[in-house]
């Protein structure tokens, strides 16, 4: 009797073992991986993020949030812009969104998933669209395209990373910007850092918005911005999108910082829970995001 309640007994262990590490595998507090198809995407990219001193590839967009029945992602060269925010690496699934002071901001409701990237430092400086320049110099910088990284100011005087590699730093006086070479010279990733915190004070929505260029929605690719330009303002970055082959239909995923400046974190779409935190080309007149409302007509692109 004994020997045949082990019989029994091990293998139906081993069965209800496998099967709850398998329903924990798939849980997700955030409701993402459960909901959507999740499928393993190319691990073996060379997309480097330089404030990571380890990349797991496991924990990143494309694979961690999966793709509603019928979608795939689209296709992007490797090492793209595009390819690089789709591999962003996530924090920890629950995490919830700090401010630049280390508190929690007071909606947590908003988000999907948070990015694996600091809020720019302990001043209230990388909001909305300093969130989306400092995706695009983070890439920029990554790819040591250095002469391509360069904002204007509110003011409409050019804030050059090379020239400040230079030593070169402003000096601002109204709208008056002068520069003066007496500042730390280099390439190095603090450095960088520095350069960002000074386009964060000086630079907007008002100015990110001039210096894009506007594409229709149908047009639409990662990295492209919706923004309303102004004071305040807002500006969120596409940092994936997939496809319906059979239907055409495309979907997009949005990030953004906010006020006060705080963790750069996925937006769910409240407007379509099934379909959240993927958002649908398919707008009639205005995109209804948890914080803020675009017209369709606000979709832009860096040119650089």
């Amino acid at each position: 009797m004994l020997k045949f309640t082990k019989t029994l007994f091990l293998p139906l262990a081993a069965f209800i073992f496998l099967a709850c590490q398998q329903f924990m595998e798939g849980k997700n507090p955030e409701g993402i991986t459960s909901k959507f198809r999740n499928t393993t995407f190319d691990s073996s990219v060379h997309n480097k993020y330089s404030w990571v001193s380890k990349y797991n590839p496991k924990n990143n967009i494309v694979n961690r949030i999966g793709l509603p029945e019928g979608f795939e992602r689209i296709s992007v060269e490797k090492n793209s812009f595009g390819d690089w925010l789709r591999h962003l690496p996530l924090k920890a699934e629950g995490s919830r969104v700090n401010l630049y002071n280390g508190e929690e901001k007071s909606r947590q409701d908003v988000h999907a998933a948070v990015i694996d990237i600091d809020a720019g430092g302990k001043e209230d400086l990388q909001q909305c669209a300093d969130a989306c320049m400092r995706l695009r110099a983070e890439y920029l910088y990554s790819i040591k395209k250095y002469d391509k990284i360069n904002f204007k100011f509110t003011s409409g005087a050019n804030a050059s990373w090379v020239k400040w590699t230079e030593g070169y730093r402003p000096k601002i006086n109204g709208n008056k910007v002068t520069w003066a070479k007496t500042g730390t010279t280099g390439t190095s990733y603090e450095n960088f850092k520095s350069y960002m915190k000074t386009v964060f004070r000086y630079c907007g929505t008002y100015s990110l918005s001039q210096e894009l260029k506007a594409v229709n929605i149908n047009e639409m690719k990662i990295g492209d911005v919706f923004i309303k330009g102004g004071f305040p303002g807002h500006a969120v970055t596409i940092v994936d999108m997939a496809e319906n082959k059979k239907t055409g239909e495309k979907i997009f995923m949005i990030s953004q910082s906010y006020m006060p400046a705080q963790d750069i974190h996925i937006l769910k779409n409240f407007n379509n829970e099934k379909l959240s935190p993927w958002y649908s080309t398919k707008i009639d007149s205005e995109l209804y995001t948890p914080e803020w409302t675009f017209d369709k007509t606000s979709l832009k692109r860096f040119q650089f």
